[in-house]
C-alpha cells in the first residue's frame, strides 16, 4: 500500500528527552552489570542507599527523593521486600506505610558498594572527573526545571475536558 506522507521533522540531536533516555539506558546497563554479583540492579542499589542514609521513609517521600512515580517505585520495592532486604511498617498515621531497610538490606548494600565504587571510578576515569561532576550538576538542575511530571499537566487536563 502506497500512501503519500508528509516529511517527518528531523529531531535527531535536538530531543532532550531522547538524549537523556539513551544516556540513562547506557549508564543503567553499565551499573546493572557491575552490581550483578550482588544480585542488585542500579535502581535497587539506589533505593537501599536512600533508605540506609535517610532512615525509614514513606512511599511518597521515597518516591520524591528517587524522582519516581509511586507505581514504579512500588514495583521496584516488591522484589527487595520479598528478599527480606526491606520491610513496610505503619507510619504515625496508620494509612501511611513507611519503608524500612532491614539488616539484610544494609548487608547487601555494603556488599554492593565496592562494585558500585569500581564502576563509578571507571566511568569517571573514561569520561573525565570534571565532566562527570558537571554532568551530575546539570542533571540535578533538570529536576528543578519547573515541570510536574507526576501531576496532571495542563495539556492532559485540557485534553480530558474536550
Amino acid at each position: 500500500m502506497t500512501t503519500r506522507r508528509q516529511p517527518i521533522e528531523d529531531i535527531d540531536g535536538l530531543c532532550n528527552c531522547l538524549a537523556a533516555r539513551k544516556a540513562s539506558r547506557y549508564l543503567t546497563a553499565i551499573y546493572d552489570q557491575a552490581l550483578a554479583p550482588a544480585n542488585l540492579r542500579a535502581t535497587q542499589f539506589s533505593i537501599l542507599y536512600k533508605l540506609a542514609r535517610n532512615g525509614p521513609l514513606t512511599i511518597g517521600e521515597l518516591a520524591a527523593v528517587m524522582a519516581m512515580d509511586r507505581t514504579t517505585l512500588s514495583s521496584n520495592l516488591k522484589p527487595l521486600e520479598r528478599e527480606g532486604l526491606l520491610g513496610m511498617v505503619p507510619g504515625e498515621d496508620r494509612r501511611v506505610k513507611k519503608v524500612v531497610i532491614a539488616d539484610a538490606g544494609i548487608a547487601r548494600y555494603r556488599q554492593a558498594f565496592p562494585l558500585w565504587q569500581a564502576v563509578q571510578d571507571e566511568f569517571e576515569s573514561q569520561y573525565g572527573e570534571k565532566r562527570a561532576t558537571a554532568l551530575r550538576n546539570s542533571l540535578r538542575k533538570v529536576l528543578t526545571s519547573g515541570f510536574d511530571p507526576w501531576g496532571e499537566s495542563e495539556t492532559a487536563a485540557a485534553a480530558s475536558n474536550e
